[in-house]
């Protein structure tokens, strides 16, 4: 892999990772931008006992353009985008609009309940264009082209995970219209959080009751028992097994995990990357064929926390739809948005069993 780091023309850091032989990347950015805001800002619910980040200035973000105006798309001629240079394998760089900051200064808030406490919203929000091709989708990539995302994932995840503060790395793309994107080229995000979010406090949570009760790791065991049934599994390999969980919350949920226990995906060795390019993209083209059409979808990335919980924690990618049918989503009405309990319309065993004869 080649590993080039260059400076956009507001500061931002901006890394190309290209093939061996690419051209170099470095190309001056000749844009006169805005400062990037540092008002980000994190709020303490005490009800939840959870942190709400406040980045108000993203209201007014890019939003939808033509494909001729993408941010995204590399620089060619007079139009100059994001990416400076021509061309590019994989790029990253910091958002224009971040959530998080490393130079955020958006923490004291006058009129605040005593019970609320503030921050400034300390992290960094970056983005990840999986390919120059803006009609592609990681669905599309090749496995060689699939697997240099993946070592941009693990390379910033070390790097992330490194910055003062930071707690969880969190890599993830959102897909389609539909799940709320706002800019149509592929691409993903990495969030480095000041604190551990509340998705990843329970899981750990549950793990270490679970290690307290059976001497075991609980992921482990929510795997082995996947692959000892069969029911839900779509699709396994040497590394990697790919399965429906038994208490799916969305019409569409696959969840993916080594066979080996890792923290992250730094830790996971060469056989085990160039493996899961094959069954993400297997995965992923099935997803697409269940409807014959792109299917929306959040890809989240379970890494461990850089503290405590991280004796707890398994990688895993969890891969979730709203599409319940060809012509018709799901929304979190009352049960869902309110209560936080899910109500799922098709059966587990159902949509693993279709996904499973898609590749047959």
């Amino acid at each position: 892999m080649k590993r080039t780091v260059a400076t956009l023309a507001d500061g931002r850091e901006i890394i190309y990772f290209d093939h061996p032989g690419a051209p170099d990347r470095v190309t001056p950015d000749p844009r006169a931008l805005d400062p990037v805001s540092t008002a980000s800002q994190i709020r303490h619910d005490p009800v939840l006992d959870e942190w709400v980040i406040v980045a108000s200035h993203r209201q007014n973000r890019t939003f939808l353009p033509p494909a001729d105006q993408c941010p995204l798309c590399p620089s060619r001629g007079d139009r100059h985008t994001e990416i400076p240079s021509p061309d590019y394998d994989v790029v990253v760089f910091e958002n224009r609009f971040p959530s998080l900051s490393t130079h955020a200064a958006g923490g004291e808030v006058p009129g605040l309940p005593e019970l609320v406490e503030s921050a400034p919203g300390l992290g960094r929000c970056e983005v990840v264009c999986f390919t120059s091709d803006h009609s592609a989708a990681f669905a599309t990539l090749s496995p060689a082209h699939a697997r240099l995302v993946v070592d941009a994932w693990a390379d910033r995840t070390t790097e992330l995970a490194a910055l003062p503060g930071v707690a969880q790395v969190f890599c993830f793309e959102n897909r389609g219209a539909a799940i709320g994107v706002t800019l149509s080229h592929p691409h993903g995000q990495i969030y480095a959080y000041p604190f551990v979010p509340p998705k990843t406090r329970q899981m750990l949570a549950n793990a270490a009751t679970h290690a307290e009760r059976t001497g075991r790791n609980l992921f482990a065991d929510v795997l082995a028992g996947e692959r000892e049934t069969g029911a839900r599994v779509v699709t396994a390999t040497e590394h990697w097994t790919a399965f429906v969980p038994a208490a799916a919350r969305w019409p569409v949920e696959v969840h993916l995990y080594p066979h080996r226990r890792v923290p992250d995906i730094p830790a996971l060795s060469d056989a085990e990357r160039d493996d899961f390019t094959h069954v993400y993209l297997d995965v992923l083209r099935r997803l697409d064929a269940l409807y014959d059409q792109p299917l929306p979808y959040v890809s989240a990335w379970h890494q461990a926390p850089t503290g405590p919980g991280r004796e707890h924690a398994y990688l895993h990618l969890q891969v979730t739809s709203i599409q319940r049918s060809a012509d018709k989503l799901k929304y979190l009405a009352g049960s869902e948005a309110a209560m936080g309990a899910f109500i799922t319309d098709v059966l587990p065993e159902d949509v693993a069993s279709r996904l499973r004869d898609i590749g047959s």
